[in-house]
């Protein structure tokens, strides 16, 4: 998304475009369910056109705080935020800024797919376009499906049957159809939740080597409990323990020099 993009949809003013930021920027968050103190004090920037990963043990909030970053995090009864979560220098959670229209710039892929089942492969993909045509975007629909599974590495296996159903494609297809789903919508940023955890390891090859693709044209944060996932795909990681943010660091440098012995001990396997 231009940075003109993000202005007119948070209603920034002209200053908003002369100063460079990153494509993202969180400072101070903290993430609630009701008293449950889920995410603590969290500040990072997020860089255009890299690839952020965010590791850490099972509960320990970078999925909470995955959800923060495209206001999914208030979709749940009780949930709340304190702190800022900037995009492209304006603020996501801004009184006035509207939610549905942050997550149109901001797509989110989860850990199971997601394809609808009533609804064929050309359909998962053009699901949410009627939204952009409702806001006066013209395009020309088939053109936009077979360019977001063109990013989505997976045009020349389904190209022969667009119109069957989405459920007769694999685990793999399916979650690379998704994928597809949310790059159709031309988001600036796209969060991934896990992407491959219900993957085999063939299909997980598929979707790291689309993710390494995709930072050509898009952010890309992805939330991982695989370290060597995070190794391979990733620019910077994030090391997230018990709601906070211990590190970060470009990934050849935590995974080799971490600063926090707390990140160390979670590397090398003496817990987690």
């Amino acid at each position: 998304m231009p940075v003109s993009d993000a202005n007119a949809l948070l209603g920034a003013g002209d200053t908003a475009l002369a100063s460079p930021a990153p494509r993202m920027e969180v400072r101070g968050l903290d993430a609630f369910f009701g008293k449950v103190h889920a995410v603590k004090d969290v500040s990072m920037a997020i860089p255009e056109h890299r690839v952020t990963a965010i590791i850490g043990p099972s509960g320990c909030g970078k999925s909470t705080f995955l959800r923060t970053l495209n206001r999914m995090h208030e979709t749940i009864p009780t949930a709340y935020i304190r702190g800022t979560v900037h995009l492209d220098g304006e603020d996501i959670y801004a009184p006035g800024v509207d939610a549905v229209s942050v997550r149109r710039h901001v797509g989110m892929v989860f850990q199971r797919p997601t394809a609808f089942p009533t609804m064929s492969i050309r359909g998962n993909v053009a699901a949410g376009l009627g939204v952009l045509r409702a806001v006066g975007e013209r395009f020309d629909v088939e053109e936009r499906v077979e360019e977001a599974l063109r990013r989505a590495a997976l045009w020349d296996e389904v190209k022969d049957r667009l119109d069957a159903s989405a459920l007769g494609l694999s685990g793999g297809q399916q979650q690379r159809l998704c994928i597809a789903r949310a790059l159709a919508m031309e988001p600036g940023v796209l969060l991934l939740d896990e992407p491959t955890a219900s993957l085999d390891p063939i299909s997980t090859e598929k979707v790291e080597a689309l993710v390494h693709q995709l930072r050509d044209g898009v952010t890309v944060v992805i939330v991982t409990h695989n370290m060597e996932q995070a190794a391979r795909v990733s620019d910077q990681t994030a090391f997230f323990l018990h709601g906070e943010m211990v590190e970060l660091s470009p990934t050849s440098d935590l995974f080799t020099r971490p600063r926090d012995s707390r990140t160390e001990a979670y590397i090398t396997g003496r817990f987690g």
